[in-house]
């Protein structure tokens, strides 16, 4: 008689989070048993709810050098196990640099996020002078530049988003959007084409992508 399988303890941690819904609780639980490391093999070997509950704590817990584990997430064949990448990367992404630069791009994301946007371009400037490693810098410039209409500044910053970041599925988003605004088409399919294949959830640029190779099609 076989032996059932046994399941890692941190799926019934995730059972009890999806029950009680308690954030800080499954933090504390899972940082108890469980380091970084070994979040990061569960989220790309363990069964879908490992996977699932590996994501989740990686985004509570985990800082930028989980970048490439949450990257490769987010192709997962599970939709959950996407979902929970999607925002645990937009997280991480701000976990990087010291605290102080970490505290001036949260004030620079919610400048882009209330729409305040010439702010947000003077102080990322600023932020990138001093740190130019750091790629949600660049990002968040890259955000205020294509509001503000600046599209050729916005493409150029998505750019250097993804030298810093290939998993920036948002920078290359934003680069198609760009280059759609300036009526370059072929390019902005190539951008929301890599876009797609960063982030598989984003269904938003897979209309974009279908439309424009029926658009370039029938130009041909």
């Amino acid at each position: 008689m076989s032996q059932p399988t046994r399941m890692p303890m941190l799926n019934g941690m995730y059972h009890q989070y999806l029950t009680e819904q308690d954030t800080a609780g499954f933090k504390a639980r899972v940082s108890e048993r469980y380091g970084v490391a070994t979040l990061e093999r569960l989220s790309a070997s363990g069964d879908r709810m490992a996977r699932r509950a590996a994501v989740l704590a990686l985004g509570l817990l985990a800082d930028y050098d989980s970048n490439a584990t949450l990257g490769r997430a987010l192709t997962d064949h599970d939709r959950g196990v996407r979902i929970l990448a999607e925002n645990a990367i937009g997280i991480v992404w701000c976990r990087v640099g010291n605290r102080r630069q970490q505290h001036r791009l949260a004030v620079i994301v919610e400048l882009n996020a209330t729409h305040r946007y010439q702010e947000a371009i003077e102080r990322s400037t600023r932020l990138i002078d001093e740190a130019p490693l750091l790629a949600e810098g660049w990002n968040q410039r890259a955000v205020a530049y294509f509001n503000t209409g600046r599209f050729s500044e916005s493409i150029r910053d998505c750019d250097q988003t993804l030298e810093l970041n290939p998993y920036h599925f948002g920078a290359a988003a934003g680069m198609g959007q760009c280059y759609v605004q300036l009526n370059q088409r072929a390019r902005a399919l190539a951008c929301f084409r890599r876009a797609l294949g960063l982030n598989r959830n984003m269904e938003g640029v897979r209309a974009h992508v279908l439309y424009l190779e029926r658009v370039l099609k029938s130009q041909d």
